[in-house]
């Protein structure tokens, strides 16, 4: 079955036909190995490893695992130790990594993660503790979350901070699990409408809905930047917040984003701030300031380890004074000169302090921490500051060096924050898709940027270049992102429908992959 341009149908190539027109015997091409499955290398019959036969239990006809016990083969393959290691060394081989090139995801991140981070992360009073011990055994840990908190407190002049949600997704459900709890204290239960731009993550809306909410979109301009005018006409005595991105999903900084704040705490609501980006405003704007109650951070984002760069995701969020008593636990209290961990709500006493409840086991991901706090002092203020300038630099780079190249969705005269977001406007009547051009710069060597999102600009292309990359990275990439929209317009369409060309597989059928995975192993 041949392919069409769209990735709806699958046509695996041939390690012949993956690796070029020059075929070798063994189908490898030089140390691009071809790997089978592990299902192809060994055999089920066998394994590695010599176990003794199970005593047969005493009652008949019974093991001693009960009803736990395996009723048919487990079907693994057995392998030596070379043939299991090489196995997944080739296989390591073969991803592409923010160590290897240029990751142009746009909101996501993928930046340089410096060596320093890991090893502090890894020190041996950080890396060996449980969040069980004692608190009076883990005095160097609990201090180092009570800086961290300090310095993001100071960085977005907030009042109260929750450092245990594990992610962004997570933060933003414990900034409205706050939000919500504040509203039912205040005895506000008519407020069941949150307003998300139509523009935003869909983790936004997915998150009201989840707490309770009832979504109310608001347009979003051609740049998806929001109104003050459009919040206004969306506002009512049911309205419990607004979910706002800044700078939006498009990259863009939101310019009426303190009139938005105003017309919100006029209507007795909360303003959330999506701090997914917060890397292109750290240490040049202070959400607070801009009339903010609550955000989440991406610490594995904007302070260290990038999206899935070898560690687990971090999202504390901080609160404004009008949401600080709800902050859920744990949470540091200072008492005198020392700080320690409030556990359990119960904790607090009567009082001022009304904890919405826990959002995990434990305190969050401490490794984190320690990377995001490591990142904050080796870079200090002047270096926050110039890390979220040089990002801001470098999109904008790829944007003017670009722009006569490709179509920029927001037009040649508008500056972008972070990331550069183009359309597929110029690739109309070229036979060429979105798609097709990702999938060719797979062959060049770069991992594609992100592709069809925002979903507001059609055949979106959105570019994040980070401040890790060099003026000679960034100058190779748009060197090749030029030749390849030449090959565009000279009508070299074969080259971007075949792509990739030069992979182990070719274009896969994505869609159905998405739909209808095949997650388990079976011979033909």
């Amino acid at each position: 079955m041949s392919m069409n341009r769209q990735g709806r149908k699958t046509q695996p190539g041939t390690p012949e036909e993956s690796l070029g027109d020059q075929p070798t015997h063994s189908g490898n091409r030089g140390l691009l190995i071809e790997e089978p499955l592990l299902f192809e290398l060994g055999d089920t019959q066998t394994t590695g490893v010599d176990l003794p036969d199970l005593p047969e239990s005493a009652h008949d006809n019974e093991t001693r695992f009960g009803d736990l016990a395996r009723r048919e083969p487990i079907g693994l393959a057995g392998l030596s130790e070379p043939e299991t290691l090489r196995h997944y060394v080739r296989l390591s081989q073969k991803n592409y990594s923010i160590d290897t090139g240029i990751y142009p995801l746009g909101s996501c991140t993928m930046k340089h993660n410096p060596r320093l981070n890991e090893n502090m992360a890894r020190l041996p009073g950080f890396m060996d503790i449980h969040p069980l011990q004692p608190q009076s055994t883990v005095r160097g840990a609990i201090e180092l979350m009570d800086e961290l908190a300090h310095w993001l407190l100071e960085l977005t002049n907030m009042k109260a901070i929750a450092l245990s949600p594990k992610a962004g997704a997570h933060g933003e459900l414990c900034g409205m699990m706050a939000i919500k709890a504040a509203h039912e204290h205040a005895g506000h239960d008519q407020r069941n409408i949150v307003l998300v731009p139509d523009s935003a993550h869909g983790t936004n809306p997915a998150t009201a809905a989840l707490v309770g909410y009832r979504v109310r979109s608001v347009p979003a301009q051609k740049d998806g930047t929001v109104t003050a005018q459009s919040v206004k006409e969306a506002l009512g005595d049911d309205v419990a917040a607004i979910m706002l991105t800044n700078p939006n999903t498009g990259g863009v900084f939101e310019r009426e984003i303190v009139e938005i704040a105003e017309l919100i705490h006029e209507a007795g609501a909360f303003f959330y701030c999506d701090g997914a980006n917060f890397n292109a405003i750290a240490g040049k704007v202070r959400p607070g300031d801009l009339g903010v109650d609550a955000m989440h951070f991406n610490l594995h984002k904007t302070f260290s380890t990038p999206h899935g760069g070898g560690g687990p995701g971090s999202g504390p969020v901080v609160l404004s004074e009008r949401l600080a008593a709800f902050a859920p636990v744990p949470f540091l209290l200072h008492d005198g000169e020392d700080s320690r961990l409030i556990e359990n709500a119960g904790d607090v006493g009567a009082g001022k302090l009304h904890p919405f409840g826990r959002m995990t086991a434990f305190h969050g991901q401490f490794g984190m921490f320690t990377r995001a706090m490591s990142y904050m002092m080796s870079h200090g203020a002047d270096g926050l500051r110039q890390a979220s300038e040089d990002a801001v630099l470098n999109a904008n780079y790829i944007r003017a060096s670009l722009s006569e190249h490709m179509s920029l969705a927001f037009g040649e005269d508008h500056i972008c924050m972070h990331e550069v977001l183009f359309d597929d406007e110029f690739l109309r009547d070229t036979g060429v898709t979105t798609l097709d051009l990702a999938k060719a710069m797979i062959d060049e060597g770069f991992h594609p940027m992100t592709v069809y999102f925002p979903l507001i600009v059609h055949g979106a292309m959105l570019i994040e270049p980070t401040e890790s990359e060099s003026k000679a990275s960034l100058d190779q990439f748009i060197e090749v992102m030029i030749a390849l929209t030449r090959d565009i317009r000279e009508g070299r369409s074969e080259v971007f429908t075949a792509a990739p060309r030069f992979t182990p597989r070719r274009r896969l059928d994505e869609t159905g992959a998405a739909r209808k995975p095949v997650l388990r192993w079976s011979p033909e």
